[in-house]
């Protein structure tokens, strides 16, 4: 039997304060509909009147050329909405790995997530990446299988899939009643009611039935086994369940809260975002299941003088603490998005910068949707918003009152792949290119550019071709300067083969005061924890005098940076500086950084290994096209791991190095008659045999 038909969600959560925001972002694999779901969100919850469609260039949050020309997201954009007396922030992220900055580091300032998966497809190659990236930033997550309407969409593989490759504990929640065109609604397993949505409408209303009696039967089924999970964590609801009683709609919801808050379980719901259908629901689960700004544990954070441990709790009468996780470098100044953990950021304040010790005055405040702004006069705790006019701070920075200084932990910036060179079509736009091309480095940290000693030509690096090429067109499209650019190239690095020990003299004597400088130093390869460069002072005596110390260092850390004439970096290197000489009147600052730059040169020679990125990669082919398909790929060096069928198509997964993927796209689309895809990601730096590096090393000049 039916009831009216219904506009208002099954359940009115009552939270009042900080307990009715939500701070959530919304990621997924490429083309999984990440954008068309908060698309479908914000027009609900009316804060669009009409919805834009992603194939159409119209979408609210891909307001950038590049995003609206290709349909897909390149960065991460900001709004907020209403629904249900909660207010929630929602960032919208890419999906292309190229991108994977957007994603990082909008998770690292998010209380929970959606995870979008495509019905058809289940779990897909960037699925798995952001998904390490929530549980790197302890970020609960709840689940939509979307695309439940089209040709082989299964919701039951699509959960299996994040259970066997996430390894994730996926919890449905809901049922869907039928699929692909015979997908009508879902079954609310908490309220066990059948929602029915509208053949056409919008998503604002939707039928309520009693369970179909076809249903009922895997319908209890799947509810007992929901039950039995959330039983787990609510000893109340545990009595009742063991006892056969009628568990409570408030104790089954209380009790799957808490599970998804400990990250425990992973609610999932079902539905099509592009046909108006479950999304409703899924902003129910949002404020049901994810967290406010209360429910995650306080900040934490060091003192940055002493590195002492600290907290912040999100109130508002707490120290000001807040992170900065994007910028956009703009003409008239830096738009800065932050979000707030503790305290009140007020419009014309003054705060200090703990990296630089300086301070930032707070012009402007900003609530955005997506490239819109709406000014306001101050944030408070959970908040996220932008500031405008920052002068000396970036992506990763701490933000704080000065009397309370704390510096919270940095977001992760992954190393880029690939390289090319850049230079103006036209002399005149030189400094106008550096200038821009700084600019760009400002927004995205894994965008990197520095000059070739030996040529003089500017090198960039990036994530991908697809990261490179998006840069070179907005260089064009935005600031109207024309640039030629050599090849992609591989992002080489290079490692110690044997610890050295080494003796480095630098002894000059030409008229005058001379230069003296003698240092003893052992160099080898230690994985270090971010895979830089580690110092040890182990001077004892005196021989080497305590100021020239962090001059040997710098020697040192200068060729580790530049790979000296390979102009390649180093990874994995600690030098132990253990003794050394000095002239009282000839030896120098200078006379001691050039030494720690002679041993390390001196421990390279014939001591170096080539480093070459490998990639994870995913290819989707037809089954009749897996053989050829797999033979170009062990042709070019790969590693296939394991193959899965799914329907008439088959998933193969592997390790491949980026030196022989260029054009990889063109070469699986001669292969497959254009039927064939791939995705792929950085894995990890392994090293080049020693028949190809000098092959390599060539190819690359």
């Amino acid at each position: 039997m039916t009831t009216a038909l219904k506009t208002e969600s099954p359940r009115k959560p009552n939270s009042t304060g900080l307990q009715s925001h939500r701070n959530i972002g919304i990621m997924a694999h490429i083309d999984a509909g990440k954008t068309t779901v908060t698309e479908r969100v914000l027009f609900l919850a009316q804060r669009i009147h009409r919805t834009g469609e992603v194939h159409d260039g119209a979408a609210t949050m891909d307001y950038l050329e590049e995003e609206q020309k290709r349909g897909i997201t390149i960065t991460s954009a900001a709004t907020s909405c209403e629904w249900n007396d909660h207010t929630m922030n929602i960032i919208d992220t890419p999906g292309h790995v190229d991108f994977t900055i957007e994603v990082e580091r909008s998770l690292r300032v998010l209380d929970g997530s959606i995870a979008v998966f495509d019905a058809v497809s289940g779990v897909e190659a960037q699925s798995e990446t952001v998904w390490r990236q929530a549980n790197r930033y302890g970020v609960p997550r709840i689940c939509f299988i979307n695309k439940m309407d089209r040709v082989g969409a299964d919701f039951d593989a699509a959960v299996d899939s994040i259970r066997t490759r996430l390894g994730a504990r996926p919890v449905p929640v809901q049922m869907p009643v039928g699929a692909e065109r015979e997908f009508e609604g879902v079954i609310d397993l908490v309220r066990m009611k059948f929602l029915k949505f509208p053949e056409e409408g919008e998503g604002r209303t939707y039928e309520e039935y009693d369970i179909p009696e076809e249903h009922m039967e895997e319908a209890q089924v799947r509810r007992f086994e929901m039950v039995e999970t959330a039983a787990e964590f609510n000893e109340a609801l545990l009595d009742i369940f063991v006892e056969d009683g009628e568990c409570p709609e408030e104790l089954i919801l209380d009790a799957l809260r808490e599970a998804t808050l400990q990250m425990e379980i992973t609610p999932v719901f079902a539905g099509s975002a592009l046909k108006h259908k479950g999304v409703r629901f899924l902003l129910d689960g949002v404020i049901d299941l994810l967290p406010s700004p209360l429910d995650i544990p306080p900040v934490k954070g060091v003192h940055p003088d002493t590195d002492e441990p600290l907290e912040r709790e999100a109130k508002i009468d707490a120290p000001l603490s807040l992170m900065v996780f994007k910028t956009l470098a703009e003409q008239t100044g830096d738009l800065t998005f932050v979000r707030v953990y503790s305290g009140k950021l007020e419009k014309g304040s003054r705060i200090l910068n703990p990296r630089t010790g300086k301070y930032e005055r707070i012009g402007r405040l900003v609530k955005m949707h997506a490239n819109k702004r709406e000014a306001i006069d101050f944030m408070g705790p959970g908040e996220i918003a932008a500031v405008v006019g920052l002068k000396t701070t970036s992506t990763g920075d701490t933000l704080c009152s000065d009397d309370h200084p704390i510096l919270l932990s940095k977001i992760l910036v992954p190393e880029g792949v690939i390289s090319m060179s850049v230079e103006p079509k036209e002399n005149k736009d030189r400094d106008k290119l550096s200038e821009v091309i700084g600019r760009i480095m400002r927004e995205d940290p894994t965008f990197r550019a520095k000059t070739d000693e030996a040529t003089g030509q500017m090198v960039v690096s990036g994530m991908g071709e697809l990261h490179l090429e998006v840069v070179m067109n907005r260089i064009l499209s935005e600031f109207n300067i024309g640039v030629a650019t050599g090849r992609p190239l591989v992002a080489y690095k290079q490692r110690l083969k044997n610890k050295i020990d080494t003796e480095a003299r630098y002894v000059k004597q030409s008229g005058g005061r001379g230069q003296f400088a003698v240092v003893r130093v052992i160099l080898e390869h230690v994985e270090t924890e971010d895979g830089g460069f580690e110092f040890v002072d182990a001077v004892k005596g005196g021989n080497v005098p305590r100021e020239y110390i962090s001059n040997v260092e710098a020697g040192l850390r200068e060729v580790f940076l530049s790979g000296s004439n390979s102009g390649f970096e180093f990874v994995n290197v600690q030098a132990t500086l253990y003794d050394g000489k000095s002239h009282e009147v000839d030896s120098s600052e200078m006379a001691f950084h050039n030494a720690g730059a002679l041993a390390f040169r001196q421990a390279m020679e014939g001591n170096t290994v080539l480093l070459e990125p490998y990639m994870q990669l995913e290819v989707r082919v037809p089954e009749d096209y897996m053989g050829a398909v797999v033979g170009d790929l062990n042709s070019r060096r790969g590693e296939v791991g394991d193959m899965d069928a799914l329907g008439d198509e088959r998933l193969i997964r592997g390790l491949v190095p980026i030196s022989e993927m260029f054009a990889y796209a063109s070469a699986l689309r001669g292969a497959t008659q254009g039927r064939g895809s791939f995705s792929m990601e950085f894995a990890e730096y392994r090293d080049v045999p020693a028949s190809l590096a000098a092959k390599a090393l060539k190819r690359d000049e």
